[in-house]
């Protein structure tokens, strides 16, 4: 992995399938970050995930946290995904796994690894995840934003 706890996020711009630009640096400051990366759109743990992020969003949001799902899924992927699992917050394309690849966690399938970034208001890298188990993961996130 090419970024550890404690440094500065590399900023992120990107794209929602609906058009909707986000940027990290416009959380600095006021929002922690959830930046969970997953491998596919539409597998069993990819969705098993992302409803489970989703059911802790309202706990998450209290907590002045936003989550954000990122993939080398392009948008439209995406937006079956969303749509698909009911989602109420963000996904991101990183086509081409440039960001993965810079952050070491791009696989040889060119796939995301199961990665979760938390991120406290000034962009720092609080507590990185490598999730082997997706089960009781969003648990485990919302407990290490609270510790924050």
């Amino acid at each position: 992995m090419n970024i550890k706890e404690g440094d500065l996020f590399p900023e992120v711009v990107g794209t929602t399938y609906d058009g909707k630009t986000i940027r990290l640096e416009d959380y600095r400051g006021n929002k922690n970050v959830v930046l969970y990366f997953y491998p596919k759109d539409l597998t069993p743990g990819c969705t098993r995930e992302a409803i489970d992020f989703d059911r802790k969003l309202g706990e998450l949001e209290s907590l002045d946290t936003v989550v954000i799902g990122m993939s080398v899924d392009p948008p439209g992927s995406h937006e079956t995904f969303a749509t698909a699992c009911g989602l109420h917050f963000p996904l991101l394309t990183d086509e081409g796994g440039a960001l993965a690849e810079k952050l070491g966690i791009l696989n040889e399938r060119q796939m995301a690894r199961r990665t979760t970034f938390i991120l406290d208001k000034a962009g720092r890298v609080r507590r990185i995840f490598e999730v082997g188990q997706v089960d009781g993961h969003a648990d485990e996130v919302v407990r290490a934003v609270r510790a924050l």
